[in-house]
C-alpha cells in the first residue's frame, strides 16, 4: 500500500474564513455562535434563533457569478477547496490522476426550497435553468472538480454527519489502491435555513438556549441540551509520500486510517453500546498498525448532545479500556457548533494542527462535566506531549453511520 500524507489544508468556518483565524480563534477559546438576525426567524417563529455562521460571508470571497452559480455548500466548498490547493503549492498531476471526494450531509437545501418558493409564488417559467445542479448533492465536489480540471473521478459521500470523515477515509483509499495520485477531499454544509432548523427543533435534537448562544454548544456539560447548527466546509489534498517528498512539498502529516462502518440500530439513535463506532476506532487503528496505546489525541464528534455524547464515551471506553485516561481529548463543536457534512472535515484540519503543533485545543463551555463521561478535557490548549503518538476523529451520524480517520506525524 502507498503512504498518503496532507499537504494542504484549507477552511471556511464559523470561528474564521481560512484555517489560520479558525485555529488561532479555536486555541483562543472563541465561540463562532451567533444569534441569527435574518427576518425569517421572525415570519416563521423559528423556535432556535441562533447558530454558527459561516465568519466571512462566501460572496466576499467568491467573483458575483460564481456565487450566482452555486448553491451555498457549493460556495463554502470551493472556498475551501482553493485554499487547500495553494496551500498545497498547487501540485501538479495529470488530470487523470487528480480526483476529487467531498461531501455534504443535506447539499442544496438553499436552492431547492427557494426554488419551490419561486414555483409557488411566480409559476414553473420563473424556475432557474441551474436550479438541479445548484441542488444536487454532488454539486460541491462537481464545482471543485471542474475548478481543478480533475479527471480520475470526482465522488461524493452523503452519511449525515459522517460524510466529512468517510469523504477523506474514501480518499485515502483511492490513493492506496493507486486510482488517483493527488485527491481533494473533505466535507461542506449550508443548512442555516428556516426548514432544517424547524425540522432539528422539532426532534428536541437543537439546544434552545437563545438568550445565551456563545454557551449553547457544551459538550459533556450536565446542562447540555442539545447541538447547534454550523456552517462552512474544509478541505485537505491528499497525496503520496513519494510525490509529496519529490516535488518537496510541505508535509503535515500522515494519514494511516480511515474506517467506516455502520450500527444497523436506529435511524436517529446511536447504539447506545457503541459498538458500531468502536468497530470503526479499532479498524482504523488496525489499518495504521498502531496498538491502543499509541493514541494520545482524540478530536471527539461530541455534539453537545445528551445521548450522544454518553454513547461516544461508551465506545471510546470500549476501545482503550484503561488508556481511555491518558488520552487528550477535544469536543471543538463547542466553538464551532455542527457542521453536519463538513463537520468531519474541519475536525480533521484541527486533528491535524493539533498533531503538528502539539498542541490539543479547548473544549468551552464545560463547567460541569457529566460524571457518567469521565473523560480527560481540558478546557484550555493542553500540550501533547508524544510527536509520534496517533490522533484520530471521530464522527458519527444519523442512520447509524460511523467514520473514524488516524492520523500520526512524519
Amino acid at each position: 500500500m502507498r503512504r498518503v500524507v496532507v499537504t494542504g489544508l484549507g477552511a471556511t468556518t464559523p470561528l474564521g474564513g481560512d484555517v489560520a483565524s479558525s485555529w488561532k480563534a479555536l486555541l483562543e477559546g472563541e465561540s463562532g455562535i451567533t444569534t441569527l438576525e435574518q427576518e425569517w426567524v421572525a415570519k416563521y417563529e423559528i423556535p432556535v434563533t441562533f447558530a454558527g455562521q459561516a465568519k466571512v460571508k462566501a460572496a466576499e470571497v467568491l467573483t458575483p457569478q460564481e456565487a450566482k452559480r452555486l448553491d451555498p455548500s457549493s460556495q463554502f466548498a470551493l472556498i475551501a477547496a482553493r485554499q487547500a490547493w495553494q496551500d498545497a503549492g498547487e501540485p501538479e498531476v495529470v488530470p487523470e490522476k487528480l480526483a476529487v471526494d467531498f461531501a455534504t450531509g443535506i447539499g442544496g437545501v438553499w436552492t431547492l426550497l427557494d426554488a419551490f418558493d419561486t414555483l409557488k409564488e411566480r409559476g414553473p417559467r420563473r424556475v432557474l435553468p441551474m436550479t438541479v445542479p445548484m441542488l444536487m448533492p454532488n454539486g460541491p465536489a462537481a464545482a471543485i472538480g471542474m475548478d481543478l480540471g480533475a479527471r480520475a473521478g470526482v465522488r461524493t459521500a452523503v452519511s449525515a454527519c459522517a460524510s466529512g470523515n468517510e469523504a477523506i477515509a474514501n480518499a485515502y483509499h483511492r490513493i492506496q489502491r493507486g486510482e488517483a495520485d493527488v485527491v481533494v477531499c473533505g466535507g461542506a454544509e449550508a443548512a442555516i435555513h428556516p426548514l432544517p432548523i424547524a425540522a432539528f427543533a422539532a426532534m428536541h435534537a437543537l439546544s434552545k438556549r437563545n438568550d445565551s448562544p456563545a454557551q449553547a454548544s457544551r459538550p459533556y456539560d450536565t446542562d447540555r441540551d442539545g447541538f447547534v447548527m454550523g456552517e462552512g466546509a474544509g478541505a485537505l489534498i491528499l497525496e503520496t509520500l513519494d510525490s509529496a517528498q519529490a516535488r518537496g512539498a510541505k508535509i503535515y502529516c500522515e494519514i494511516v486510517g480511515g474506517s467506516v462502518t455502520s450500527d444497523a440500530y436506529h435511524i436517529t439513535a446511536p447504539d447506545p453500546e457503541g459498538s458500531g463506532a468502536a468497530r470503526a476506532m479499532i479498524d482504523a487503528l488496525e489499518q495504521a498498525g498502531a496498538s491502543i496505546a499509541d493514541v494520545e489525541h482524540v478530536n471527539a464528534h461530541a455534539t453537545s448532545t445528551p445521548v450522544g455524547d454518553i454513547a461516544e464515551y461508551t465506545a471510546i471506553k470500549r476501545v482503550f479500556g484503561d488508556h481511555t485516561d491518558n488520552l487528550v481529548i477535544a469536543a471543538t463543536k463547542s466553538s464551532t457548533g455542527h457542521l453536519l457534512g463538513g463537520a468531519g472535515a474541519i475536525e480533521a484540519v484541527f486533528t491535524i494542527l493539533a498533531l503538528k503543533e502539539q498542541m490539543a485545543p479547548p473544549t468551552i463551555n464545560l463547567e460541569n462535566q457529566d460524571p457518567a463521561i469521565p473523560l480527560n478535557v481540558p478546557t484550555k490548549p493542553t500540550k501533547l506531549t508524544r510527536p509520534n503518538a496517533v490522533a484520530i476523529s471521530n464522527s458519527f451520524g444519523f442512520g447509524g453511520h460511523n467514520a473514524v480517520l488516524a492520523f500520526r506525524n512524519i
